[in-house]
């Protein structure tokens, strides 16, 4: 099939300012081993006010597209779907995200190499723990998803995880690493996800992250390992550091799994595109790629299953 493919700039925000060029095989060439996105990203709603939508569409129309693959997060995804809901506008989406967060699906692109970069991150921030009797703080993503945090703190043999799915009083984290130390382990690791969710006996919310809004109407959050820090240094009195790996978890060179899947969604997405099979998400279930009503990722808000936090549990104290 005669396929030409054109690159959109910094997402929505390119579609606006018509920041368009064809992309070519040279182009794409060598792009696997590289991570992020080589057109750029940006947090741009062109639902922000109808003449802002109108000259979206008009841009698309102009340049005759057969129809937009979508390529990001729920914010994203979520734009899509209302493309195609409101607009009837022809788009498939793809899930891209390191928080592995998009409802419909069992994995994203991004969410196995974010979590291989955090465990690495974790087991080098056990040697100073270990050797300084520290308790380390280790602040990862995920939004109000705990997939990264449990993940990544799993594999790194972390002692305590906090995700925003659980409550967790402070005094059930004050009480594992008192046992750890009774018990001779002079050190712990927590890894806490950044929309964590802590308590006092009382119920009382101890930490969470100012409500900062962007252009999707998503909360900015970061810094609550941070406080779970001052939390635990003046319950405890041990020497407690705060790490947090921000931006460090997006970046790199993807890991084998998130290439192979990326090929795979994108050459699926393709085939769907050919057949004019609009309005779709292109989703992972059960070790298959399967094709959805792009409409699920607005059904519901993915969560961590307990399995995996029971799982946690299993190494903490």
């Amino acid at each position: 099939t005669d396929i030409k493919v054109y690159g959109i700039e910094e997402g929505f925000l390119g579609l606006y300012e018509d920041h368009i060029h064809e992309m070519t095989n040279y182009e794409v060439s060598g792009v696997l081993p590289r991570g992020g996105t080589i057109l750029r990203s940006s947090r741009f709603n062109p639902f922000k006010d109808d003449k802002v939508l109108s000259k979206c569409l008009d841009v698309y129309n102009a340049h005759k597209f057969d129809g937009l693959i979508v390529i990001g997060g729920d914010g994203s995804l979520g734009i899509a779907n209302d493309l195609y809901q409101k607009k009837k506008f022809p788009v498939i989406g793809i899930p891209k995200t390191i928080d592995n967060d998009v409802f419909g699906t069992d994995r994203t692109i991004g969410f196995n190499t974010a979590v291989q970069t955090a465990m690495e991150a974790i087991d080098r921030l056990h040697t100073t723990a270990e050797s300084h009797n520290f308790i380390m703080i280790v602040e990862v993503m995920g939004r109000h998803c705990g997939y990264l945090a449990a993940f990544s703190g799993i594999s790194g043999g972390a002692d305590f995880i906090l995700v925003p799915e659980v409550d967790v009083k402070l005094s059930e984290v004050v009480s594992s690493i008192r046992l750890r130390h009774k018990r001779g382990k002079n050190f712990s690791i927590l890894v806490v996800s950044e929309d964590a969710n802590i308590f006092d006996d009382n119920g009382v919310r101890l930490a969470e992250t100012k409500t900062v809004v962007d252009e999707y109407g998503k909360i900015k959050l970061g810094g609550i390992g941070y406080q779970v820090k001052q939390l635990l240094q003046k319950e405890l009195g041990f020497e407690t550091r705060y790490t947090n790996l921000g931006h460090v978890q997006r970046g790199g060179s993807p890991i084998a799994v998130d290439r192979l899947l990326a090929t795979w969604y994108g050459s699926y997405a393709v085939d769907l595109a050919v057949k004019g099979d609009w309005g779709k998400l292109v989703a992972y279930v059960d070790n298959q790629v399967v094709a959805k009503d792009i409409s699920v990722v607005r059904e519901g808000k993915k969560q961590l299953p307990q399995k995996f936090y029971d799982l946690a549990k299993l190494f903490f104290g």
